[in-house]
């Protein structure tokens, strides 16, 4: 009797993908949003501005140059771009760089203090695609925002979301930087958001720019920052950028995570071209240990965005540092890599604003001994806050 052999099949093995976070952090071919920051002229003077910004700088971009990097952004299938400044509808070809990238279908986000957006500004912006706009706003009332933005700029924004809803722009954007002096006033806001239609964003508040002087006065306090973990879990509409991820270290022991990716984005899915084409890892470390290159260098963005040592650097597999001990560390990440630097913690410390209190001692200590770096440059100048720009 002959035998009968079965042929052997082999199941292949799987292979293991590594969660979405993990493959993030090692990098992508381009980024999937980026900041640009048009102009650092600004009509405001706000003391937490991230970029210094006041005086126009003579070497920013030309508009034919501005294009280029629109047209670069659209070859790398950029989803969009975040255009800030400064205030970057002081740029009298603001409107030709947003309809250039709107007709590449690069979406376009604009942060802007609101003063320029009278009713016709929003009705061209309302018949505009691929378009969403940022109101700053520091303050539900205007002791509260002026006292950060400048006399006159709450009615001024209050203003410009008028004129929007007057239009019909659809859903803008209200984006307030959470200080110790507002953080009360998150109900407040969340109700005029939804007065207007409006989104509500709430982001962290960084030691950068001018930012570096004002932040151990504005910086939530701890209990502050348990409040606001709890108020952005139960308001899960509302939009953070994912800048408060330091605080998933209080959901450690009940499995409660802040919505996003909780990680640090640096140079690894984000970044920041500011207006002289310096490419910095994100938009809150505008200094030269931070810049990777420049869009005017041979092979321009794309080239500095993967050619980079310095964004290598940061895609490679971080260390635990000083947080390894502490079983949060899986959930924070160790905080923000701007917000160490700008308070003079090493990067592989705790986040200055650890909500376990890890960070207490090192900022006190960094104060004490004068270590905390300075911004690069500073375009700041004296302004008469509160005219309305002509």
């Amino acid at each position: 009797m002959t035998a009968i052999h079965t042929p052997l099949t082999l199941t292949p093995k799987p292979v293991a993908v590594p969660p979405l976070v993990e493959q993030l952090k090692g990098g992508l071919d381009a980024p999937i949003c980026l900041t640009w920051e048009l102009t650092y002229a600004c009509n405001l003077a706000c003391v937490h501005c991230l970029s210094s910004s006041g005086r126009r700088d003579p070497k920013e971009l030309t508009t034919a140059e501005a294009l280029a990097v629109v047209d670069e952004l659209a070859d790398l299938q950029v989803f969009y771009v975040n255009l800030g400044g400064g205030e970057p509808m002081i740029r009298k070809d603001f409107l030709d760089i947003v309809d250039h990238a709107v007709g590449r279908n690069v979406g376009v986000k604009f942060s802007t203090n609101g003063y320029y957006i009278d009713q016709q500004a929003a009705e061209r912006f309302a018949a505009t695609d691929l378009l969403d706009i940022q109101i700053s706003l520091d303050g539900f009332d205007a002791a509260t925002n002026d006292a950060v933005r400048g006399p006159g700029s709450w009615e001024a924004a209050r203003r410009a979301m008028d004129n929007l809803a007057a239009a019909n722009f659809g859903e803008f954007k209200i984006s307030i930087v959470a200080t110790r002096h507002n953080v009360a006033q998150l109900d407040d806001y969340k109700k005029m958001a939804d007065e207007y239609g409006a989104q509500l964003r709430v982001t962290r508040l960084r030691p950068s720019g001018r930012g570096v002087d004002s932040y151990q006065d504005l910086r939530l306090t701890h209990p502050q920052q348990q409040d606001i973990f709890r108020w952005i879990i139960d308001h899960p509409d509302v939009l953070t950028g994912d800048s408060f991820f330091h605080l998933n270290a209080l959901g450690t022991n009940t499995g409660e995570t802040l919505p996003g990716l909780s990680m640090c984005g640096a140079g690894r899915i984000v970044c920041l071209i500011d207006p002289i084409g310096d490419v910095y890892a994100c938009p809150f470390v505008i200094h030269d240990e931070f810049m990777a290159g420049n869009v005017r260098d041979a092979g321009g963005f794309a080239s500095v965005w993967r050619e980079s040592e310095l964004f290598a650097e940061l895609r490679q597999p971080g260390a635990a540092g000083a947080c390894a001990s502490c079983n949060a560390y899986d959930a924070c990440g160790g905080g923000c890599m701007a917000a160490k630097f700008f308070t003079g913690i090493p990067l592989d410390g705790p986040d200055p604003d650890c909500v376990l209190g890890h960070a207490d001692e090192a900022v006190a200590a960094a104060n004490a001994a004068g270590i905390v770096p300075q911004p690069s440059q500073d375009h700041s100048r004296p302004v008469r806050i509160g005219a309305r720009p002509s």
